[in-house]
């Protein structure tokens, strides 16, 4: 049996995520095209900043900006409510 290490683990899961994510995201953003609604717009931008901006905030901006785990955990949770914020928007404000 071959021995993988966790942080491998890790970002394969992450990356699953990311691309998932962009696919059903993609699957919204391709209905408020079809049916030129804005609620569907919000949704898509809310799913896919669920789903890729925290891989983007660990993964890139952390490493790039050198940031501690706090403020990577931090961005990962602001990105997070934006997408939330937004689904929320799209469910309840168009």
């Amino acid at each position: 049996m071959v021995a993988v290490e966790p942080a491998t683990v890790l970002f394969a899961t992450a990356l699953a995520t990311a691309i998932v994510g962009l696919v059903v995201a993609g699957y919204a953003y391709r209905g408020y095209r079809r049916n030129d609604s804005l609620a569907m717009f919000y949704l898509s931008v809310g799913i896919a900043l669920i789903a890729v901006g925290p891989v983007a905030v660990s993964y890139g901006l952390a490493p790039l900006l050198s940031l501690s785990d706090a403020a990577s955990l931090l961005g990962v949770l602001w990105v997070t409510i934006a997408g939330l914020v937004a689904i929320l928007y799209s469910l309840e404000g168009t």
